[in-house]
């Protein structure tokens, strides 16, 4: 779905998934499209993807199927065209796949048309890192406006994968304590905060249920319950998918103590619980700028494959630091303007509409 390239090419993730559908992919790439804009770079808005679902299946299974999926998208994308990433379900061994065949059909080395690469061929460091430590430098800046410091903060975090994982990493890094992540089959909680090193090897590298975690920390406690929320924390971040927090929830999190949810996936909490943890006063930090990192991120891919160049990891990372800062910045001037303040899910609305907007009627769009 390409809806918008007012401020740039279309450029959105590809998600594999068995939720997947075409309404959840137009609302996608409508919010991708006001994310990208706040991030002040030069991209568009697009989502994509199919009800694949690549659990069970083989590697060769899952190259089959990229590079047929590859077959009937390549006509569409490109560089100044349409640039599709990872999300759900899509990680860089399926981009390498897809990539491979767009070099294959196209018959060109153009590394800009696809994002979330590998290093060897025109990938980014930090990439794989931006949407979680993003989350966390927006949730960080969020906090300091309030008069609050993310150190010593209980955090709980819905998900384990790349998103979760880099926000686990980056929350202990700024002294807060995560102790509580979850997958599909149920949650593991830590009283002693979450070993990253022992979460990453059972996700990333043997790809095991989290309850393995248990394996080698015997005093953490493994819950077959999707009910994370009921841990009480001080910080609750959604990282898996959508509509993971709904009113029962925000009503758990607020009577545990919560003053503040950090939206790491899209569409995370629904708009019943958004309104509930708003007029509570606990702070959001929307999706659409919240997790805006990992977009960030493949556009500065995008301007290292134009330049022929790779940067350090300590450049990227400054960058998306500065980027996210930027975010937070605007979406709280947006919300002052508008008369309410400290409402991020309204300065976030209004900031990036406002420049597709401004970008539609240069164009004579009115």
């Amino acid at each position: 779905m390409q809806h918008s390239s007012a401020i740039g090419p279309y450029k959105g993730g590809l998600r594999f998934h068995p939720t997947v559908n075409l309404s959840i992919i137009k609302f996608l790439a409508f919010e991708q499209t006001f994310k990208n804009a706040l991030t002040g770079l030069s991209i568009g808005g697009a989502k994509g993807g199919s009800d694949f679902n690549p659990k069970g299946k083989t590697d060769v299974e899952i190259m089959s199927f990229c590079q047929n999926f590859m077959t009937e998208l390549y006509r569409h994308i490109g560089q100044f065209v349409d640039i599709p990433a990872g999300d759900m379900g899509v990680g860089e061994r399926e981009i390498g796949f897809m990539y491979g065949q767009y070099k294959r059909i196209s018959n060109t080395f153009e590394a800009g048309t696809l994002t979330g690469k590998g290093l060897s061929y025109g990938g980014s460091l930090v990439r794989k890192e931006a949407t979680g430590f993003g989350l966390l430098y927006f949730v960080n800046e969020m906090l300091k406006s309030h008069n609050h410091s993310i150190e010593g903060k209980r955090i709980v975090i819905s998900g384990s994968g790349n998103v979760a994982l880099y926000a686990c990493k980056k929350a202990s890094e700024l002294g807060a304590k995560v102790v509580a992540m979850s997958d599909s089959s149920g949650y593991i909680y830590d009283s002693n905060g979450i070993d990253f090193n022992a979460m990453h090897k059972i996700k990333e590298i043997q790809r095991k249920r989290i309850s393995s975690y248990l394996d080698d920390h015997p005093h953490a406690e493994y819950f077959e319950d999707r009910r994370i929320w009921n841990v009480q924390c001080d910080i609750a971040l959604p990282c898996a998918m959508q509509n993971d927090i709904d009113v029962d929830d925000a009503e758990m999190l607020m009577s545990n103590g919560c003053i503040a949810v950090g939206e790491g996936a899209n569409m995370p909490t629904t708009n019943e619980a958004i309104k509930l943890l708003i007029s509570n006063n606990t702070l959001l930090a929307p999706a659409k700028a919240a997790n805006a990192g990992g977009v960030a991120t493949s556009a500065l891919e995008m301007a290292q494959n134009s330049s022929r160049m790779s940067w350090t990891f300590e450049k990227v990372d400054s960058i998306l630091k500065d980027i996210m800062k930027n975010i937070f910045e605007e979406s709280y001037k947006a919300s002052i303007e508008f008369g309410h303040p400290g409402n991020y899910v309204m300065g976030a609305n209004i900031a990036g509409f406002t420049k597709v907007a401004n970008a539609m009627i240069s164009f004579g769009a009115v």
